[in-house]
């Protein structure tokens, strides 16, 4: 399957993750520039920048594999439901190639087949404690 993915890692650009609620997502990050905001505890803007490591990537793009998300519908998301509600907790998870992308929108309070959102949120957790890890190591070295 990861041979035959549309999506090969010796191409991969860039990947960006947003979150929150709202038309405007702050909390959101760009592997390609680094450039890492989100609110913190006290609701202040952090604006900081983390580098993936290539096996960082490389893990990622294998998980995505692993985990279908190349299969998974652009937006998980109940019938009907406003995607830009200030209610319902969003992600966005972008997975950009050089001849292709995978965008998918997840609401948090989507229920039509829970195995998906258990599969999308694995994805999303992946991606977050990639960033985070990396966060760390940042923080340690400076």
């Amino acid at each position: 399957m990861i041979k035959n993915a549309p999506f090969k890692s010796t191409e991969f650009v860039s990947l960006q993750y947003k979150w929150g609620v709202g038309e405007v997502l702050e909390n959101s990050y760009d592997s390609a520039t680094g450039e890492y905001h989100y609110l913190n505890a006290q609701d202040s803007l952090v604006k900081t920048n983390v580098k993936l490591r290539k096996n960082d990537i490389i893990y990622l793009h294998n998980k995505a594999n692993e985990l279908g998300l190349w299969n998974f519908p652009d937006e998980i998301a109940n019938r009907g439901a406003d995607l830009t509600s200030g209610k319902v907790l969003r992600y966005e998870l972008q997975f950009n190639y050089k001849r292709k992308s995978k965008k998918v929108i997840i609401m948090s309070d989507y229920q039509d087949i829970p195995k998906l959102m258990s599969v999308a949120t694995q994805m999303r957790t992946l991606v977050a404690d990639a960033i985070n890890d990396a966060e760390e190591r940042y923080s340690k070295n400076n």
